[in-house]
């Protein structure tokens, strides 16, 4: 019988696992030189902890079970609501401000499509405990300083980012009353994916008339630069409506990202736990999904049972990061760990001393490998010393042993003791 890997998961062979990891390690680099700190969750969480975040809707997007004794698990789908509990427990002794991350596996019950699969890997960046716009500038200009470290510039993708604040006093202007907000932020988001007509016929039903259905159309497509707030007030004729915006826009500048941010009042991030601030991370020429999204959920952490607690984060898939990189010509051809040495032996005698010489360098952090072929035939040996990306061989004989530098050419006589010397070097 053969089998296959259930649908919508990955397997990763060692090129692939070397750009999963290679990936996630500068994850961890960006996030610990900006200051946050790694924590990590169980693999699976009691059912009611997504219910309490998002509602009982929730459940059809999970993989859930019944352990044996009787309680309704998940397996974990997004890492905030860990997060939550997590701090929600230790609210009181955690020190101020709390920046984590972490790189968890998640797993989601939808149907797997480009740039969407049903377990990948994300890069969730929190900052709690400050309630003000610096904190908000700061999680972007984290995600910024990863884009950079990889090749990415604001011609590759920008921050669409808006305030769900002032939204919905836009909204309000137009004619939404606030029992039917949600439901203007639900079309808000999903604007893209609908036709004009279902669209103008969706906001009819919020109580909006022709005209009024046609300015709500216009307002979510408004798009306007970092610095460019005024002229977005005169527009909208509601300068007091941006007054949210006007505090953010001072530290997206102060913090030095505002050439990757532009305005969007029509991204409001569908999840109702939002509270400020959102945002979403898009490919500049629309080939790909959201890259990444966040924002603010200054509620959160009361819905767990802990403190009010201002908090704002963000989250990145690898699936789609790894287009955009591969589309844009941006990952490396081999990201995988090459040998330092490899060593070679020329006679049969050499071959004895191979298994001593290797766990000798490998136990001074010198990856070594070698061949286990019975051929010693050197010019073989030395391919395959290339095919692995060597830096140096070691060529053994009855006389002692030759560095070659496989990137040059350079080859000397070496003794023994002087080995690691040479190769660190």
């Amino acid at each position: 019988m053969k089998f296959q890997a259930p649908k919508g998961t990955r397997d990763f062979y060692p090129a692939d696992l070397a750009w999963r990891n290679h990936l996630t390690d500068a994850w961890r680099r960006v996030s610990i030189r900006n200051g946050f700190e790694q924590v990590d969750g169980p693999v699976y969480e009691s059912l009611d902890l997504y219910k309490a975040k998002s509602g009982e809707g929730i459940v059809s997007e999970l993989f859930h079970f019944e352990d044996r004794g009787g309680r309704e698990l998940a397996i974990r789908p997004e890492f905030t609501p860990t997060l939550a509990r997590m701090v929600a427990a230790k609210a009181n002794s955690l020190p101020k401000p709390i920046k984590w991350f972490c790189t968890p596996n998640l797993c989601r019950a939808e149907r797997p499509q480009r740039g969407r699969v049903r377990e990948h890997w994300q890069w969730n960046i929190d900052m709690l405990g400050v309630d003000g716009p610096s904190a908000d500038a700061e999680v972007i200009a984290t995600a910024v300083d990863f884009f950079q470290s990889v090749g990415l510039t604001p011609s590759h993708l920008k921050f669409k980012v808006s305030h769900r604040e002032t939204v919905r006093h836009i909204l309000n202007k137009l004619g939404v009353p606030d029992d039917k907000m949600l439901d203007a932020f639900g079309l808000l988001d999903r604007r893209d994916k609908v036709e004009p007509a279902e669209f103008a016929k969706d906001a009819a039903r919020l109580g909006l008339d022709a005209d009024r259905v046609d300015r709500f159309e216009q307002t979510s497509r408004m798009k306007y630069r970092v610095g460019e707030l005024a002229r977005l007030g005169q527009v909208i004729g509601a300068d007091e409506s941006l007054r949210d915006l006007e505090a953010l826009d001072e530290q997206l500048q102060a913090f030095g990202v505002a050439d990757w941010c532009e305005y969007d009042l029509g991204i409001v991030r569908g999840l109702a736990y939002y509270t400020g601030t959102v945002f979403e991370v898009h490919e500049v020429s629309g080939a790909e999904r959201a890259v990444a999204g966040g924002g603010r959920y200054d509620k959160l952490i009361e819905l767990f049972g802990g403190p009010a607690t201002p908090a704002v984060g963000f989250g990145m898939g690898d699936v789609v990061i790894s287009l955009v990189m591969q589309d844009k010509g941006l990952v490396p051809d081999s990201v995988e760990a090459v040998p330092d040495v490899f060593l070679i032996a020329a006679t049969d005698d050499a071959a004895g001393r191979i298994p001593a010489l290797a766990t000798s360098l490998r136990r001074q952090n010198i990856h070594a490998r070698f061949s286990y072929k019975t051929t010693r035939n050197v010019g073989k040996l030395l391919k395959e010393a290339a095919v692995v990306s060597a830096r140096f061989a070691v060529i053994l004989d009855d006389d002692g042993m030759q560095l070659k530098n496989l990137a040059t050419g350079e080859q000397s006589q070496v003794a023994a003791e002087d080995l690691p010397t040479h190769l660190k070097s």
